[in-house]
């Protein structure tokens, strides 16, 4: 792989557990590279399952809001700047969808619909203003599953029936009509490399729904979690740079995109 421009460079990262701490939220241990990625102009396109409500004010404390982003686990584009997806009846339908599932296997899956913000809050340690934003869905429905394996499969067969998708993330699985990270990466990348410049994809991530994400980029990040084994051995056969993290969360953010940034400037191979 060349050695890409520090200009070009592209960096997409997941939240929870990735550049957010996966307990308290926070992105403090990673504010130095924020720092050198907002000083050099480098676009940080964050993705992850969170709703456009959740990820515009993040994306604006952080000083990304020129930038896209990738919410609901890749079900929608928040465009540079704005506030929310406008999309209005796409998770009523998910829902009544939702509902047509046989209630042998349906009633073993509960999301964030059926659940109060009291018990959101408590299992994903939201804020209650937090729990809010996370409430104001609009393209997919997260939950969790407390059936069997085998439950679960036929569980699956029946929302593929109706088109739904699952995926998998680091807290909660996560049913959408369609869309994913990596569709969502390619489809903003191919508008930067419009400009007739070679544009490096840099990818950030930690959990399974990461890895069709990793696995597209010229160079993937993996950050350690306990199924960081499972994500390097199923990418292992891209044609890109994988690089594990020395740390978990924003300690780990921060040290690789730093050592990355330091060595492309300085004309080094990465990794």
């Amino acid at each position: 792989m060349a050695i890409p421009q520090i200009d070009h460079l592209l960096f997409f990262t997941d939240l929870d557990g990735t550049l957010l701490d996966h307990d308290n939220y926070s992105y403090e241990p990673a504010v130095e590279a924020l720092d050198i990625l907002r000083s050099r102009n480098i676009p940080l396109i964050l993705a992850s399952s969170k709703t456009a409500a959740e990820i515009a004010p993040l994306r604006y404390e952080l000083g990304f809001s020129h930038c896209e982003a990738i919410v609901e686990n890749g079900a929608g584009i928040l465009a540079p700047g704005d506030f929310e997806v406008a999309d209005s009846c796409t998770y009523n339908k998910l829902l009544n969808a939702i509902s047509k599932v046989p209630a042998k296997y349906r009633d073993n899956f509960r999301g964030f619909s059926s659940w109060t913000s009291e018990e959101i809050s408590s299992l994903t340690g939201l804020t209650q203003e937090a729990t809010e934003l996370a409430k104001r869905r609009q393209f997919s429905e997260p939950g969790i599953w407390n059936g069997g394996d085998k439950s679960f499969k036929v569980f699956c067969s029946f929302l593929s029936e109706l088109g739904i998708k699952t995926q998998r993330g680091g807290r909660f699985i996560t049913l959408s009509f369609g869309g994913n990270k990596v569709d969502c990466m390619r489809e903003i990348a191919h508008k930067y490399r419009s400009t007739n410049h070679e544009w490096f994809c840099v990818a950030l991530g930690d959990a399974p729904n990461d890895i069709a994400m990793l696995e597209a980029a010229d160079i993937a990040v993996v950050i350690p979690n306990p199924l960081q084994e499972e994500i390097v051995k199923r990418i292992a056969k891209q044609s890109g740079k994988i690089i594990r993290a020395p740390f978990s969360g924003p300690k780990g953010w921060n040290t690789v995109v730093l050592d990355l940034i330091e060595k492309i400037e300085a004309g080094e191979k990465v990794g």
